[in-house]
């Protein structure tokens, strides 16, 4: 198998109202007439869709961070990365201040599946081909160093490919080997582009077995993102003692669901030393337990139960039926 990423040169500045498709093709034109075919994967960056869709603000990103967040994640020193309205996770909430006039700065496209959608739709009617669209931006990575690009955004394409179930040559199961394949074509296309090429735009070719039918636009980039509460590093470790001392209602979600009853029952002994009982749908601890208690249970999606006398032992449950 061969999968190889054209960039074209020659993309002069995207502006506000800018026709994507038309700078696309005319682009590719200059390298090769059949420089598009059916089955190919064409990609662009989230910037010059942001600025086409007139995303572009007066002021600098932490102006506008507030209103692009949904909540913070954690912070280390300047550097904040936070859950935006899309669900992505990013420093900054995405928001750039690079290859734009001084004084501007870049927010991501308010709906990256739609803007995918729309180029998908106008390459189409006016080449006669039909090829996926992936949106990327730049991403860091837990544990890792560096960054890479990720599909923020994609359409008449398989996002992720699913293996659970099939059989390796040894005659070993695959339980959940799920290749996100837009990121990885979003990965090969910036090796192609380049940060500092002027780039923007990309054709993959190769894998014409994830396009799918025309008029098929698929689950988009954004079935690609976790569920509040499905991540497991929901908050940045110092964040997350800072939620729970804090206990607040709102702030509990990430955290995960509900561990069972008796998970919790051990989890006050073994850290706070304490006897706690359960019916399965409330757990009762003793009121000497204090706070630390309540600080534990918040964390694992367990709340006080309102409406008892100071003196009673505590009790808890479950934050979400």
């Amino acid at each position: 198998m061969t999968v190889s990423a054209t960039a074209p040169d020659g993309v002069p500045e995207v502006t506000e109202g800018a026709d994507l498709a038309e700078l696309l093709l005319t682009a590719l034109t200059a390298l090769d007439a059949d420089a598009l075919g059916d089955g190919d994967v064409a990609v662009v960056t989230s910037k010059v869709v942001s600025k086409a869709e007139g995303r572009v603000v007066t002021g600098s990103r932490d102006e506008h961070l507030a209103a692009e967040t949904a909540r913070v994640v954690a912070r280390r020193g300047p550097t904040t990365i936070v859950r935006t309205h899309h669900g992505l996770t990013l420093a900054a909430a995405g928001i750039d201040n690079s290859n734009v006039e001084l004084g501007s700065a870049v927010l991501l496209p308010l709906d990256p599946d739609a803007s995918a959608r729309r180029l998908r739709v106008a390459l189409l009617e006016r080449t006669g081909r039909n090829v996926g669209v992936v949106v990327t931006d730049t991403a860091g990575r837990a544990w890792r160093e560096g960054q890479t690009d990720i599909a923020i955004g994609a359409a008449g394409l398989v996002v992720a490919e699913s293996f659970a179930g099939r059989v390796d040559a040894h005659g070993n199961e695959l339980a959940v080997t799920a290749p996100a394949v837009a990121d990885e074509i979003a990965g090969l296309a910036e090796l192609a582009q380049g940060k500092l090429g002027g780039r923007p735009f990309a054709v993959v070719r190769g894998r014409a077995d994830l396009v799918l039918p025309a008029g098929e636009h698929g689950a988009g980039a954004g079935s690609l993102v976790r569920a509040e509460g499905a991540d497991l590093f929901g908050y940045g470790a110092r964040e997350a003692v800072v939620r729970a001392l804090r206990g607040e209602p709102d702030d509990v979600a990430p955290f995960g669901a509900a561990v069972e009853a008796d998970e919790l029952v051990g989890l006050l002994h073994a850290v706070l030393g304490v006897v706690a009982t359960t019916d399965r749908h409330v757990v009762e601890v003793p009121r000497g337990a204090g706070e630390r208690a309540v600080v534990l249970a918040f964390a694992h999606g367990w709340l006080p139960v309102a409406g008892h006398d100071d003196d009673a032992d505590l009790r808890f449950a479950r934050s979400t039926p």
